[in-house]
């Protein structure tokens, strides 16, 4: 294989002056140039990026960890770490997870051994203290309120916003309030389920376990919540859900069944997408892009920083 000592023979040049032009540099003479260029084509050269990468001490890659790549939140979560990407020529690796935490170690992994610069973690299935063991190989940036770690930090106060809309719901007359969660485990469920645990003390409501539904992430899914609601002994007249998807599964469901909405059954969904304007769901809007393309900023520079973004309730016909 051809080496640039090869192409400074070929062209009669210095190995410097090689380089010079291999890497756009400015100060080298055109006849010099048009040499070694000749003799890149002649011998088919490539340029070996590794080699480049070794010698600038950076990959140029990003590592994205996220449980699901078909996933509404974290699409445009990726959506906005790609937008940042391409405006900085990096490259994005991406982990899909299914919230296995092999894979998750394997993105880790490549971090450690400086095969990626960085690595952003949407969702994290990991013990924390696993996370901090990775950070002397370079910046990991996760999406959950870690205040007080050495590591940076984009979020949403999950609790606030889950206060707001059972504090809302309650207002509205309800008192049997359900919820709908993609999984009960992680940082922000736990946030989202203490809210619910000190709403239901702060009224001296009956805290009902059925009423906290998991597994909720894609549209059909909202026909299976409807069916576990309609086989309680006690079904509740709201829920709040947080996946917009979901939600308009269970608007759809009910339509098919003659369910009032929000009569017999109030919705709240959450990230506020096109399927919540189109069916006029009541939601929260997250701004999911942003927090994307903070988190890729958070881990192109070193310094360790935490960002809380704030929610916008829009209010609509399901509640």
């Amino acid at each position: 294989m051809t080496n640039i000592r090869d192409l400074a023979k070929m062209a009669g040049v210095s190995v410097t002056t090689v380089s010079r032009v291999i890497n756009n540099h400015p100060y080298v003479s055109e006849e010099k140039k048009n040499a070694v260029l000749k003799a890149i084509q002649d011998s088919n050269y490539h340029k070996n990026i590794n080699a480049v990468h070794l010698s600038r001490g950076k990959t140029l890659l990003m590592g994205v960890v996220l449980p699901y790549s078909d996933h509404p939140y974290f699409a445009l979560l990726l959506k906005g770490i790609a937008k940042q990407a391409l405006e900085h020529n990096y490259k994005l690796v991406l982990f899909q997870t299914d919230y296995m935490k092999s894979r998750e170690l394997e993105a880790l992994d490549m971090l450690k051994h400086k095969q990626i610069d960085s690595l952003v973690i949407c969702s994290r299935s990991c013990h924390v203290s696993t996370i901090e063991e990775h950070l002397q190989y370079g910046p990991i940036v996760l999406c959950e309120n870690m205040k007080g770690k050495e590591l940076s930090t984009t979020f949403i106060n999950h609790y606030k916003t889950f206060v707001n809309a059972l504090e809302y719901l309650y207002q509205k007359g309800h008192r049997n309030i359900g919820y709908c969660i993609g999984r009960k485990t992680g940082t922000n469920s736990r946030q989202r389920e203490l809210a619910y645990r000190n709403f239901v003390n702060k009224y001296q409501l009956e805290y009902n376990q059925e009423y906290i539904i998991d597994q909720c992430l894609y549209f059909e899914d909202g026909e299976k919540v409807l069916k576990r609601i309609l086989g309680m002994t006690n079904t509740p007249s709201a829920l709040i859900v947080t996946n917009d998807q979901v939600a308009a599964g269970i608007v759809t469901a009910c339509q098919s069944l003659d369910i009032s909405i929000p009569k017999q059954l109030a919705i709240i969904g959450f990230d506020n997408q096109p399927i919540a304007r189109m069916m006029n769901i009541t939601s929260f809007e997250l701004p999911l892009e942003e927090m994307g393309e903070n988190m890729f900023l958070q881990a192109v520079n070193a310094e360790v920083t935490h960002k809380e973004f704030s929610v916008q309730f829009i209010e609509r016909g399901t509640v």
